[in-house]
């Protein structure tokens, strides 16, 4: 059962109020936890996008939010459509390990929108309907696992019309499904 933030608040009020004896800290102490549930709901109301997960890379947290959640979704349904759950994994770490690398920009909508970075990004969006296994995929990633060797891109040899990738020299390259994984 998810108890919402504001029941939990009013619950703390009511304890703090019982506990208290002197009727003035009580009285202090609601305005207080008002205002909390107030500025609550008017975000909530307001939509703003706030964190709902948590990403620690060992060296970095990232607070990643609901729409960088389905954003990373959309991304594994369009580039690893096809691949085994350990490929879309894969995906969803490629995009992480980037956020967290200082060579690359440091949100998820960043470096996934980053010019020419990914080919399913077409005029600054992605077609796609990502379906469950594509958002376990993102959760995996964001609990830690990694398959990739903390890879920060990816192709798929067989397909890439990309030069570079084919030509670049690569570090502790690993192949997942019908993509490479690798460092530069």
């Amino acid at each position: 059962m998810k108890i919402s933030k504001k029941l939990c608040l009013l619950c703390l009020a009511l304890s703090l109020v019982f506990l208290c004896s002197n009727p003035a800290t009580a009285k202090a102490l609601s305005i207080s936890i008002n205002n909390e549930i107030e500025s609550t709901t008017e975000n909530t109301e307001n939509n703003i996008d706030t964190a709902v997960e948590v990403f620690n890379s060992g060296t970095q947290t990232l607070y990643l939010t609901r729409s960088d959640i389905d954003l990373m979704a959309k991304l594994i349904y369009a580039e690893s459509r096809g691949e085994p759950f350990e490929g879309k994994v894969a995906v969803a770490s490629v995009v992480l390990n980037r956020v967290v690398d200082p060579k690359f920009p440091s949100t998820v909508t960043d470096v996934i929108f980053q010019s020419k970075a990914f080919s399913c990004v077409q005029n600054g969006d992605i077609k796609a309907f990502p379906d469950e296994i594509c958002y376990s995929a993102v959760y995996e990633a964001i609990r830690g696992t990694d398959p990739t060797n903390e890879a920060v891109f990816f192709y798929n040899p067989t397909i890439s019309t990309c030069s570079w990738m084919k030509s670049t020299e690569k570090k502790d390259s690993k192949s997942i499904g019908h993509h490479l994984f690798f460092k530069c």
